[in-house]
């Protein structure tokens, strides 16, 4: 039985649901991402950048926003973590669903309070149904993919530069940043951010979502 409504600690929040196709503001004609409520899903191969452009881009948003990594919620796993460098198997594909459903819910209760997201996730052009699909069924169809795909030696740079389980071989680097390749085509927007930094970065990414708002991606 739930506590009564002024006991300490209890608050109610609305219903989440999928988020909608979001809609261009009336005025001024051209849409600003700065100010709208809008769900982000940043794509890209380990070493491109996504954690830390999420992170700075949703820092200096002129409305409330939030980061939500799919890595670090595989990581709330602590006994028992699947770690895919050991070999990707049931128990760790496992994991990756159950985080990826965690995020899809987390980001739908931000969105029911009027609070942004940008999520980030190393999806692959030829899992789509896993992919860009799993995505989809827990956020929604409003859901703005957009992929971050500086080149090889970029990633495999910033790569070298990590630690612990995060931090993958260059032959696995090298796969992963092949696969990718296969978003050129795809008609997602791509960010090649090989000479950026991060707040260039983040800049580019509020044009790229102003003509998403205007016309959403097919996906």
């Amino acid at each position: 039985m739930p506590p009564p409504p002024d006991s300490t600690g209890h608050v109610t929040l609305p219903p989440g649901g999928p988020v909608g196709i979001p809609s261009a503001p009336q005025a001024p004609a051209s849409p600003d991402p700065t100010v709208t409520t809008l769900a982000v899903l940043l794509i890209g191969p380990a070493g491109a950048g996504k954690t830390s452009v999420a992170k700075y881009w949703a820092d200096h948003r002129r409305v409330p926003t939030a980061h939500i990594s799919l890595d670090d919620v595989r990581e709330w796993v602590r006994s028992g973590f699947a770690d895919p460098q050991t070999g990707w198997n049931d128990n760790s594909e496992a994991q990756y669903r159950l985080a990826r459903r965690t995020c899809g819910f987390a980001a739908r209760n931000f969105l029911a309070n009027g609070i942004s997201c940008i999520l980030d996730d190393a999806v692959f052009p030829d899992r789509p149904v896993v992919g860009l699909g799993g995505w989809k069924r827990h956020v929604g169809p409003g859901l703005l993919p957009v992929v971050l795909l500086p080149g090889l030696d970029v990633v495999l740079e910033r790569n070298a530069e990590r630690s612990g389980n995060r931090r993958l071989s260059d032959e696995e680097v090298a796969r992963i940043h092949g696969r990718m390749a296969g978003w050129y085509g795809s008609g997602l927007p791509i960010i090649d951010n090989s000479q950026l930094d991060v707040p260039e970065t983040a800049r580019i990414l509020d044009d790229v979502l102003t003509r998403a708002i205007a016309s959403p991606p097919k996906w």
